[in-house]
């Protein structure tokens, strides 16, 4: 193993390959950086131009947007509220905090350095364990799935720890929202009022921009001071010594973490994301620190889902089940240049296999250097006006929606969204949980209905399946401690 993996460094930073590795890491930054235009449509964009390179090389180009386009979307959640991917919405509730105190560089230096450690991380247990972890993921059945959202459901309390009722109430829109379109079991449409691009549902990627990004600019132009910028006051420092060893349990325990939740199937970056910075909260001794400029927030969300990338090979590798949207991309890479993932694969193809891992982790290194060389000229942002600030978010905004589907329905769901989470805003409730829900609520009902077919309509699966069992226990107890500390406040 170390021989292939010494000869897949070689390759990686050879002339003919190293090249393709920065742009594709510098590539996926950029478009992760753009509202809308997730890693998973970056890697999609760029897989037509793999065809006549060689396997190595193409995979190389492929997992660099992966990775960069993970990390990227966090520069505009940082520093305009905006994620750029559903991943980076976590990101969202600390790092602006942060951006509006001055901090911005401080910011970002704490999610690159996050990123990098969780990408890290996940590639090195991608590398050591990868046969053991695939063999835990295929133990994940409904009943596994079903108590999994569940688990992350209760995130919805946690990030609304000071007022659950208001959170309850968010969380409550977004899963009515997530019901909308054809049932998941029986294909009947529900709540489609005879518009057929409801019938594959509200995708999450305008919610997202509408209640982050449109809200957050509708929010700005109420109060409009043409002098004023997104920041009044900008301090230039990056993350301390002080910064890097505050954050260093959580962002390895998050980077573990989210390794593990990308080797199970079906569930991404974006539930790692919030299920991190939630386990996270429950383990601080300063909760009411999070959602008002944490650093340990910042990194936990980072961390795990910068450590889906890994964990998400997993299954792709081993087992040939990609573990989630993206893979299921480099999936079809692997099978465009002759090659079938599986077990077969280390035995026949090793030198491609260890080819990846080594531009994992090279491609990692690289999304580090970019990212801390970049601070400096991302940072300027926050020094824009506000009067030209405003449009260039409502026109990347719009951008995004409409490049999703190619569709002007989705621009239409975003502004909805984006009108209400301003007025959620007026309310004092907050729109996170609305986001969670949807991302998590066809994850929940789906394998809820499912667990009931396989176990006759018997509930019994919550207590006989021992990972089921292991995860609601969680559940409950992120729960009460939740509610434990509000009463305490």
């Amino acid at each position: 193993m170390i021989d292939y993996l010494l000869g897949g460094l070689g390759a990686a930073f050879s002339l003919s390959i190293f090249p393709v590795l920065v742009f594709g890491v510098l590539g996926g930054i950029i478009l992760g950086a753009l509202p809308g235009l997730t890693a998973t449509m970056g890697v999609a964009i760029l897989l037509p131009f793999t065809f006549g390179m060689a396997p190595i090389a193409a995979m190389v180009m492929l997992i660099g947007v992966y990775i960069g386009g993970i990390y990227g979307g966090s520069i505009a959640a940082i520093l305009l509220k905006t994620p750029g991917t559903p991943a980076s919405a976590a990101s969202v509730l600390d790092g602006y905090a942060l951006t509006l105190k001055g901090e911005a560089a401080r910011a970002l230096s704490i999610s690159v350095v996050a990123s990098f450690i969780g990408g890290l991380i996940s590639t090195i247990v991608l590398i050591a364990i990868a046969p053991m972890l695939a063999k835990f993921a295929l133990r994940f059945s409904a009943p596994e799935y079903f108590a999994l959202a569940l688990f992350g459901l209760t995130i919805i309390a946690s990030v609304s720890s000071n007022n659950i009722l208001k959170g309850l109430l968010a969380g409550t829109i977004g899963l009515l929202v997530s019901t909308v379109g054809l049932d998941p079991i029986t294909s009947v449409p529900r709540f489609t009022f005879g518009i057929m691009d409801l019938y594959n549902g509200i995708n999450v990627i305008p919610v997202l921009i509408g209640l982050f990004a449109i809200s957050e600019a509708l929010n700005q132009l109420e109060n409009l001071n043409l002098k004023t910028k997104v920041a009044e006051k900008f301090n230039s420092k990056l993350m301390s010594l002080k910064d890097l060893k505050n954050i260093l349990p959580t962002t390895i325990k998050s980077a573990l973490l989210g390794t593990s939740i990308g080797a199970v199937p079906g569930a991404g970056a974006d539930i790692s994301a919030f299920v991190c910075y939630n386990e996270a909260k429950r383990a601080s001794k300063n909760p009411e620190e999070f959602g008002n400029g944490s650093i340990k927030g910042l990194a936990a969300a980072e961390s795990g889902n910068n450590g889906v990338t890994g964990g998400s090979l997993v299954p792709l590798l081993t087992l040939g089940v990609p573990g989630d949207a993206v893979s299921a991309v480099l999936l079809g890479a692997l099978i465009v240049q002759g090659l079938t993932p599986g077990p077969l694969l280390f035995t026949q193809n090793p030198e491609i296999v260890y080819g990846i891992f080594s531009s994992m982790l090279v491609a990692n290194i690289v999304m580090l250097l970019i990212g801390l060389f970049g601070i400096r000229f991302f940072c300027q942002i926050t020094k824009v006006p506000k009067l030209l600030m405003i449009p260039i978010i409502i026109f990347l905004s719009i951008v995004g929606a409409y490049a999703i589907n190619n569709s002007m329905f989705d621009v239409g769901i975003a502004i909805v969204f984006g009108v209400l989470g301003f007025i959620l805003g007026k309310l004092k409730i907050p729109t996170s949980p609305i986001l969670l829900a949807i991302i998590l609520g066809p994850m929940a009902e789906t394998n809820l209905r499912r667990s009931l077919l396989m176990y006759d309509g018997s509930w019994s699966f919550l207590y006989e399946r021992p990972i089921a069992l292991a995860f609601i226990a969680m559940a409950i107890f992120s729960l009460w401690s939740t509610i434990r500390r509000n009463k305490k406040g």
